[in-house]
């Protein structure tokens, strides 16, 4: 199993689906009583373009599936599901998938609400919070956020990666995540590089449990959730995902297998590992794209907490791993901005997805996709969302679009 590292044009967070088989349950639009399903066959205009790409897209990578919302002014311009979540049984948008890094944008807005509240400040020490965790002392909340800690990234540990591939159904404790990135020296004084880093947002989410005396699943879904009438999208503690489900395949371990059930604890904090569909993934990227849950302030440190002008390669840290962020590429507060773009995209293990927002469109884009026995690697929702982007919004290039 080779969970997809991640990078500013592709962060890979976290994605898998787990669950007992479908079962015939509603499945609503978010925010509403409306069931999340496909729209009428469009037949011209910007939904018939973006569903063209999804079928081409969904050919041409030999995906097993395709969901896709698109919406305008938060109305809907498409929503469909192609291809099979199962043999013999249809892709619906109302199925359930893994959202991964989905959370961690959720997260850094939680964050962000506590120190608006003035319950905690941004560049407190995580020593304050969360004493025995490693360099307590030097790593900041911003810092967890803003991914300038400096910890190492257990997803490209070797020793991590063998035990993960080795037992994909093993359960994982925070403690047990953390010790990984523990065992290494820092790859630069915290904050001032950046390098992705999983034990950002397992700590982080740890940290808002401690400042909010509330458990993380309770505090997303009262201040996130609930709010946004995100009713399809919940935490799981285990890797039961509520129905219809998704389901995924790969061969990343040799053999071409089902993934569906393999175990999320290792994908983010320990509360955060969420499933969603794709209606309420696109209500996600309407809100986290406008700001709707932060004050104006909050939302421009969301956007640079200061992170624009960090990274490149030193001589302790090559470039493959602290990445260079400009003002045009950049990495916020649990949250990518690309080329305008307010998005995240999470990938792991046979299921990609992608949510997106554009604000000077007002233009939402939710992809997710799973892979056929001949996929290639690499986030193919994140390729189907470029493609519709440069087709709906051709003077805003999406991230790695042309």
């Amino acid at each position: 199993m080779r969970p997809s590292r991640p990078v500013l044009l592709l962060l890979a967070a976290t994605i898998v689906a787990a669950s007992p088989a479908t079962a015939a349950v509603p499945e609503r639009a978010a925010g509403s009583a409306r069931p999340c399903v496909s729209s009428p066959p469009p037949r011209g205009g910007e939904a018939r373009k973006a569903l063209d790409i999804a079928q081409r897209v969904k050919s041409e990578q030999g995906l097993n599936s395709v969901l896709v919302r698109v919406t305008k002014d938060g109305d809907e311009v498409l929503t469909a599901g192609l291809g099979q979540s199962m043999t013999g049984v249809p892709a619906r948008p109302g199925m359930h998938f893994r959202a991964g890094s989905v959370a961690i944008v959720h997260m850094g807005i939680v964050l962000l609400q506590l120190v608006d509240e003035k319950k905690a400040r941004l560049d407190d020490p995580l020593s304050r919070w969360l004493p025995d965790a490693p360099h307590a002392d030097e790593i900041t909340l911003r810092m967890l956020g803003s991914s300038t800690s400096g910890l190492h990234d257990y997803v490209t540990d070797p020793k991590f990666l063998a035990a993960l591939e080795a037992a994909p159904f093993r359960h994982w404790t925070p403690d047990e995540l953390v010790a990984y990135p523990a065992a290494h020296p820092l790859w630069y004084e915290p904050g001032t590089g950046w390098s992705y880093s999983h034990a950002n947002f397992v700590l982080l989410g740890a940290a808002l449990e401690k400042i909010s005396g509330t458990p993380l699943d309770e505090l997303l879904q009262q201040r996130v959730m609930g709010p946004l009438g995100l009713a399809d999208t919940r935490n799981s503690f285990t890797p039961e995902i509520q129905p219809p489900v998704l389901h995924a395949f790969t061969k990343e371990r040799g053999p071409y297998e089902e993934s569906t059930f393999w175990n999320p604890s290792w994908t983010t904090a320990r509360g955060a590992v969420i499933t969603t569909h794709i209606c309420d993934l696109a209500r996600s990227a309407e809100a986290v794209g406008t700001g709707e849950l932060l004050s104006p302030a909050a939302f421009r440190t969301q956007l640079d907490p200061g992170t624009v002008g960090l990274g490149g390669g030193t001589k302790t840290c090559p470039a493959t791993v602290c990445l260079k962020n400009t003002a045009a590429e950049h990495f916020g507060l649990g949250v990518l901005v690309m080329n305008g773009w307010i998005l995240t995209n999470p990938s792991f293990s046979g299921y990609a997805a992608v949510q997106a927002y554009l604000p000077a469109e007002r233009l939402a884009i939710a992809v997710a996709t799973t892979k056929g026995k001949d996929t290639p690697d690499g986030n193919t929702a994140q390729t189907i969302m470029n493609e519709i982007a440069e087709a709906l919004a051709p003077g805003h290039p999406a991230p790695g679009g042309h």
